[in-house]
Order: structure tokens, then C-alpha cells, then sequence
């Protein structure tokens, strides 16, 4: 199974805006280094577009556009999205695999129950764009230990939320 480097403070950031989007989806998407094993390091929040925003996501393709442009040459790269599942699972739904087009990108779903976040997983959409691969966290401060969503989160220190 494919490893995805989680800087700290990732997985808290994720947790926060999916508990303060509740009952909602939040949505936003992630930064960090492309490669063999990416670096997730940053939560760039979205508001959700969704005429549905209880059971879809819609990340503003504007906030894409201009998050693109300005990590040209800087060594950064947009690796993925971010959405919650309020009262779902932290896996891709029938819905997430409809809507993926882009092979390659990495999907954070958060699952939140009763206003609270429970788990994070990873996903990356196949080359095919039929399926979805489930990846392994991992804390980049510890190497290979995978990160538990429940409760490592918690153990992590907050972002600013940039």
C-alpha cells in the first residue's frame, strides 16, 4: 500500500473545519511536495458550493486556479482535496467516485459523527479513474508509524489554518 507523509497539525486542521462545517461537507484542498511518498502539509479551506452542501462538496475552482499560479516554481504543489462525510464513513462514496476525474489526485475524507470528527483516511484516484487506492498515513515527524486518526489528531499541535 502507497504512504502519504502527513506534516503535524494536518490532521488536526482537517478535523477542525470538518466539525465547524457540521452538519454541512466542508471541503478545501491540500498542499504540499509531490513525489514517491508526498508531503501533505496544508489545509487551504473552500467554502462549499454545493446547492446540496449536507451531502456534497464543491471546491470554488477559482481558489484552485489562484493556489496553482502562485505555487509555480516554489516547490510546493497542490496534492489533493479535503472533504468530511457528516454521519458517513471516512471513505469514498459512490458520489466522490462519480465526481473524481483527475488521476492521480489524492482525496482526505473525514468522517464526523454527531458533530464530531472520528477519522481521516487517504485515498488516491487510479489511473483509470474507476477506483479509488486506499494509502497508509503516516506522522512525518515519526518515519514509518502509521498515524491514527483517532485520537493521533489530537495529539497534534493546530495549524494556523494557511
Amino acid at each position: 500500500m502507497a504512504v502519504l507523509r502527513v506534516s503535524p497539525g494536518l490532521l488536526r486542521a482537517m478535523a477542525d473545519a470538518a466539525e465547524a462545517a457540521f452538519p454541512n461537507e466542508s471541503c478545501g484542498l491540500i498542499l504540499g511536495c509531490a513525489g514517491p511518498t508526498p508531503l501533505a502539509q496544508c489545509l487551504v479551506p473552500s467554502p462549499n458550493l454545493s446547492p446540496e452542501p449536507r451531502t456534497q462538496f464543491e471546491i470554488d475552482p477559482a481558489l484552485r486556479l489562484r493556489l496553482q499560479r502562485e505555487l509555480r516554481g516554489t516547490g510546493q504543489a497542490l496534492l489533493g482535496i479535503h472533504h468530511s462525510h457528516p454521519a458517513g464513513a471516512a471513505r469514498p462514496s459512490a458520489r466522490d467516485l462519480a465526481g473524481a476525474w483527475e488521476p492521480g489526485l489524492l482525496w482526505l475524507i473525514t468522517a464526523v459523527i454527531d458533530g464530531q470528527a472520528v477519522q481521516t483516511a487517504a485515498f488516491r484516484l487510479g489511473r483509470q479513474a474507476d477506483r479509488f487506492e486506499e494509502l497508509v498515513l503516516c506522522d512525518d515527524r515519526a518515519g514509518p508509524d502509521p498515524v491514527r486518526a483517532t485520537p493521533a489528531w489530537a495529539r497534534m499541535e493546530p495549524t494556523n489554518g494557511t
